[in-house]
């Protein structure tokens, strides 16, 4: 294939790969006790899933690790700003990623290989604002 053709294939690609949200949800307290070794391996591991995901025929769009919920600032409806996360609970919302996969079925499969330790993932399409999904 040429170079120019790249574009053509890379927008084909597109028109037939859906995008989802990986919402990672951990355990706060597992990075506060890590220590400088296993926080290596965990940056090793999400290295390892990007790798994983294009071998699956996917493709990572974009995403990111979030600070702790102590570095948290909610507003709620009416404007009241609190210190903190929305709600206190075990598992906080710690990261995200957009990935591209054929279906739901090929995004969960790249969500069940996303690293997150003391917790787990959530997958959900992403609403293309071109259509009305409700």
């Amino acid at each position: 294939m040429t170079e120019p053709d790249r574009p053509v294939r890379d927008q084909c690609r597109r028109h037939l790969m859906a995008k989802y949200a990986i919402l990672i949800y951990e355990d706060p307290n597992t990075y506060a006790t890590m220590s400088p070794e296993a926080w290596g391996a965990v940056i090793d591991a999400h290295d390892a899933f990007t790798k994983q995901v294009a071998e699956l025929g996917g493709s990572i769009e974009g995403g990111a690790a979030l600070a702790s919920t102590t570095t948290a600032t909610t507003i709620k409806a009416g404007g009241a700003v609190t210190d903190g996360p929305f709600v206190e609970t075990k598992e906080a919302f710690g990261g995200f990623y957009v990935v591209e996969a054929r279906d739901l079925d090929h995004a969960v499969e790249i969500g069940k290989l996303c690293p997150a330790p003391g917790g787990g993932v959530e997958v959900r399409p992403i609403v293309d604002p071109a259509s009305n999904p409700f």
